[in-house]
């Protein structure tokens, strides 16, 4: 019998009271077969022997046959169903854990398929199959494989809970509706499910946006550590900077150091190789002399002696070292000089090097500005590009608008600023008097302004070529070595600071600490009066070039 015919035939395989293919089969007087243990449990547990499916009643209990031929029949399509169900089980996965498993097989569990609501019993797909075939099972409800079916029995009625009660909350069966829940709110299951169901896609929804918000805020995290990254890698690199150049100037002063003094050895040295090979020299002749009188003395010949003596007698050509000494060159002090000059390298060195790196990390908060003409006033000449300002002698009819200075030679720049941090380079070069610095937005723009950060301005100013201040409550003169050329202005709103750099030599020059900023924040720019040209050069603004 092949596995087509197999399946077509199965529902005459299948005993009408287990639904499983027969095991040890019989046959009653009437002609219909049963599993011999099903057919005998079924007559023990009722008073009358009848046949469960043409009713037909036994007076005596039947005596039950095999009938042969049918037997064969089972038999093999038992073999046959359980080769069929052996491969079909090989393409099928076992039940995992968390799955559900099939309540019919027996042996390894394979992965439930579907769950039938009247049978109360999980199949998997070969075990399904009666329920797809056999007709009297077909009107089973099949669902989705669950767990704990018994649960979806009305424990006091033994009916499937098919109703939902919205006054108590609670899922009942059709019997329940009628006695306990009679003048409840009782809805269909699907009903209840449906509007369950929206409420679960809403909540869903709102689950995927908190998702969606932690998700921004794990991105945001990693930024803010991507960015700490950058800034710990940033101050290692300018860490090592500062420490290799201070390490390559110790080494310096220390060869320098070891140098003074070997040379102060060599001289030494060599003045004492000198007075040796003098001295030797001296020894050489002293010797030779020596032998020519020791010779004379042995001479018999009472002429020659007489003749050579006055010669041998005479002084030795020789040179007198009772006062002649090699003195060891003094070192007092030479270490303490060179670690008191070496601390004063340092020093200059350390402001030099710190300055470049506070620099370079302000510069990092570089902003573009450009000047904004509704504020200039009328005597202030800017460039098209809104990057240059200088002052004229001829002040031009221009609208009075509220933002525009009236009586001061100012403009402010027209970008503005409520929080972080940002800096922008102004070159002053060539001019004899200008303002730089920042305003609030609430300043006074139509009378006369002084410079003070109660008035809202955060300033430096320069007079008369090289005097410098701060426009503080109380001015501050300021002490520079040398004529500004460009200067850097650095803001940090949150911590109410402003810095003034000299760009060029990579100094601070002044900060404003301890502002408190309420409001907007704009450049602030006062190119000064022309002075019959002599401060005719404009300030501009500059791109910032990072030092390196």
């Amino acid at each position: 019998m092949s596995a087509a015919s197999c399946l077509r035939s199965k529902d005459q395989f299948l005993c009408s009271i287990c639904l499983d293919v027969f095991t040890d089969p019989v046959t009653t007087s009437c002609g219909h077969n049963f599993c011999k243990n099903c057919i005998t449990e079924h007559w023990n547990s009722n008073d009358q022997y009848l046949c469960p499916i043409c009713k037909e009643v036994f007076n005596t209990r039947p005596k039950l046959k095999v009938n042969t031929l049918f037997s064969e029949m089972v038999s093999r399509f038992r073999q046959e169903a359980q080769q069929e169900a052996s491969s079909s089980s090989s393409e099928q996965q076992a039940a995992k854990p968390g799955e559900v498993p099939c309540d019919v097989c027996t042996g390894t569990k394979l992965k439930a398929l579907k769950s039938c609501l009247v049978c109360l019993t999980s199949y998997c797909e070969t075990h399904l199959e009666p329920h797809l075939t056999a007709s009297r099972l077909k009107r089973h409800q099949l669902m989705d494989p669950v767990e704990n079916l018994e649960d979806r029995m009305c424990m006091k009625h033994d009916n499937p809970l098919e109703l939902f009660c919205k006054t108590d909350q609670t899922c009942v069966c059709m019997l329940c509706s009628v006695l306990d829940h009679k003048t409840h709110d009782v809805v269909p299951l699907k009903e209840e499910y449906e509007g369950k169901k929206a409420e679960l896609g809403k909540t869903e929804a709102e689950i995927q946006q908190m998702i969606q918000k932690r998700r921004l805020k794990i991105q945001e995290i990693k930024h803010s550590v991507d960015l700490s990254k950058e800034d710990a890698d940033r101050e290692k690199a300018e860490g090592v900077q500062v420490f290799t150049a201070l390490k390559e100037s110790v080494e310096r002063s220390l060869n320098e150091l070891i140098e003074t003094i070997e040379e102060k050895q060599r001289t030494t040295e060599k003045q004492a190789e000198d007075f040796i090979k003098e001295l030797e020299q001296e020894i050489s002749e002293l010797m030779k002399r020596s032998s020519e009188v020791e010779k004379l003395s042995r001479s018999e010949d009472h002429l020659h002696l007489l003749q050579n003596f006055p010669s041998l007698k005479a002084a030795a050509p020789t040179k007198d070292w009772t006062e002649v000494s090699v003195r060891p060159p003094t070192y007092e002090g030479t270490v303490v000089r060179a670690v008191t000059q070496l601390e004063e390298t340092l020093s200059k060195q350390m402001k030099k090097l710190l300055g470049e790196v506070e620099l370079k990390r302000v510069q990092q908060y570089a902003v573009d500005v450009t000047l904004d003409p509704d504020t200039a006033h009328p005597n202030l000449i800017l460039s098209d590009d809104g990057k240059q300002v200088n002052c004229g002698d001829v002040e031009k009819n221009l609208p009075d608008n509220p933002k525009r200075f009236s009586l001061c030679a100012n403009v402010l720049g027209k970008q503005s600023f409520s929080s972080g941090r940002f800096y922008f380079e102004v070159q002053v070069k060539g001019k004899t008097e200008w303002d730089l610095g920042v305003a609030r937005e609430s300043i006074n723009r139509k009378g006369e302004i002084t410079l003070r950060p109660q008035n809202g301005y955060w300033t430096i100013v320069m007079r008369n070529g090289n005097e410098y201040k701060a426009g503080n409550n109380t001015p501050v003169c300021l002490s520079l070595k040398s004529q500004l050329q460009k200067v850097g202005v650095f803001v940090d709103y949150e911590e109410g600071l402003v810095s003034f750099y000299d760009v060029d030599a990579a100094a601070l020059i002044y900060s404003f600490t301890g502002c408190s900023f309420t409001e907007k924040l704009y450049p602030y720019f006062c190119p000064g009066p022309n002075d019959g040209g002599k401060n005719s050069a404009p300030l501009i603004i500059c791109p910032v070039n990072q030092t390196e």
